[in-house]
């Protein structure tokens, strides 16, 4: 098979499939569960064949517009990384909600644009360019809209207006960067060490970090970024599955994926490294970390708490890179890997005790540990994970990050290991609170007729937790390949 159709099939075959969902007549919900599931199988196995087997480096140009610029493919390191990340949990994803959206409604439109955006996330990983990169990026946005205001009730409706307003708004700022490349860059192509033209640039040093700025805070909005990140908690009212994929997947995942593109492969590090502008980013994002675990811990509601807590882990990755160090890149790249399988496991186990019992609040769950024990033992594993404890991987992710912050020689890094010293005690107080209650119930309340009905899901959903949980637990184990191929990654080998 040639390079073209190994890159461009797990883009277009996502989005036909999912347009398929629309045109086709379903018999019944299962003929559309077989479809669905064939779709993003099929995928999942033509992406990790162009993962393993597509040459690094050929760029496959789809639409030429000029000599410069086109929309392109290719795969590199990163676009490995990342595209692996989204075809495999997606997959879990897709199955979980099967058995999720039965009581939802409307699953033709919800499973359409679930699939699409499959295919949308693929060709954002594999972008060649910048220009190709804003494209899918936007498109994502548009993709995962429909998902947000799914149930199209007031609330729906607020955070589906929230979430494109930030990210159109965002993605306005990127667009400045983009239009300020074609000038002082050599060209939109991502190329490790970045792409700037240095003798454009000279005497236009300030005015490209004031444009770094702007892009990083554009596509920092999907990072969640302070105070860009509000629109975040708010999504919380889509179904689970589209939590789950918002928070764990593709969308948040994708804004810090944006970052590592914009920093190490278009501006460069060692024109960004210790001006101002990395002073103002690495603050954000050590804001971000102490706002989102403070806030994680104010909310009793057991979604958004694990909302607030995406928040404040997807800037220990940005922590990560704004160190603009190899080390650092590998620790952000290591904490994207850990938080995506252990907060779409904890999503689904939230959601799990959503879709059997109607409750949303932690002081809801008295007692669920002995009537949901495969539900709240998989949670408790993310939970343990996300705090840091060996030899769950979040041990890893923070100890390389905090390793890499010594190695800095940066001032204000060294601040951010008590910034992520502090946010781990928080992260044990609003984790462990939910396990706490579901294990040891108040005494004064009579659990055993509360929670009478109370039960694990079925098989659909259970075994995403169970196969979620060990992987996380392989990970923390086994990782040394991870690691060398992010350092490989960092110092610009793959």
């Amino acid at each position: 098979m040639s390079t073209f159709f190994l890159l461009f099939l797990p883009v277009i075959v996502p989005i036909l499939g999912g347009l398929g969902v629309f045109i086709i007549r379903f018999k019944n919900r299962t003929a559309r569960q077989i479809y669905v599931g064939a779709v993003v199988i099929v995928n999942m196995i033509l992406s990790l064949v162009a993962i393993f087997v597509a040459p690094k480096g050929q760029t496959v140009t789809l639409i030429p517009f000029t000599e410069n610029y086109s929309i392109a493919l290719r795969l590199d390191g990163m676009a490995v990384f990342f595209g692996f990340i989204l075809c495999t949990l997606w997959v879990v994803a897709t199955f979980y909600s099967f058995e999720y959206m039965k009581h939802e409604g409307k699953e033709n439109k919800f499973f359409g644009f679930y699939t699409m955006s499959f295919g949308i996330a693929m060709g954002l990983a594999f972008s060649a360019n910048l220009l190709t990169f804003y494209l899918f990026y936007e498109l994502l946005t548009l993709g995962t809209l429909p998902l947000v205001m799914h149930a199209m009730n007031p609330q729906a409706q607020y955070a589906g207006k929230k979430y494109i307003i930030y990210s159109i708004g965002g993605a306005t700022f990127a667009f400045i960067a983009m239009v300020f490349m074609m000038y002082y860059g050599t060209s939109l192509d991502f190329t490790f060490g970045g792409v700037l033209d240095m003798l454009q640039v000279a005497g236009n040093e300030q005015w490209l970090l004031v444009v770094f700025v702007l892009a990083f805070f554009g596509f920092g909005v999907k990072a969640a970024v302070f105070p860009l990140s509000s629109w975040l908690p708010s999504a919380g009212v889509a179904p689970t599955p589209v939590t789950a994929l918002l928070h764990a997947v593709a969308v948040v995942n994708a804004g810090v994926y944006a970052l590592v593109r914009l920093i190490y492969y278009t501006f460069g590090t060692e024109f960004l490294s210790g001006s101002w502008a990395q002073y103002v980013v690495m603050s954000a994002a050590l804001v971000t970390i102490v706002y989102g675990s403070s806030m994680a811990l104010r909310t009793q509601h057991l979604k958004r708490r694990l909302a607030y807590s995406t928040v404040s882990n997807l800037s220990y990755m940005v922590f990560g890179l704004t160190m603009m160090t190899p080390a650092g890149m590998v620790g952000g790249l290591t904490h994207m890997v850990v938080h995506s399988i252990l907060k779409i496991l904890a999503f689904f186990c939230v959601g799990a005790i959503l879709y059997k019992t109607h409750r949303e609040y932690v002081y809801e769950i008295n007692g669920f540990g002995r009537k949901m024990p495969i539900t709240m033992a998989t949670f408790t594993i993310s939970a343990i994970g996300l705090m840091g404890i060996p030899p769950l991987p979040g041990f890893l992710s923070k100890w390389n990050l905090g390793t890499a912050a010594v190695e800095s020689g940066n001032p204000l890094a060294y601040a951010g290991i008590g910034v992520l010293i502090l946010s781990t005690l928080l992260t044990a107080l609003y984790m462990m609170q939910i396990v706490f209650k579901a294990y040891f119930p108040n005494k004064e309340i009579d659990v055993a007729t509360l929670n009478k009905d109370v039960k694990d899901p079925n098989l659909f959903m259970t075994i995403p937790f169970i196969l979620l949980a060990v992987a996380a637990i392989v990970l923390g184990i086994y990782h040394q390949p991870l690691m060398d191929m992010f350092s490989n990654i960092a110092n610009g080998l793959f």
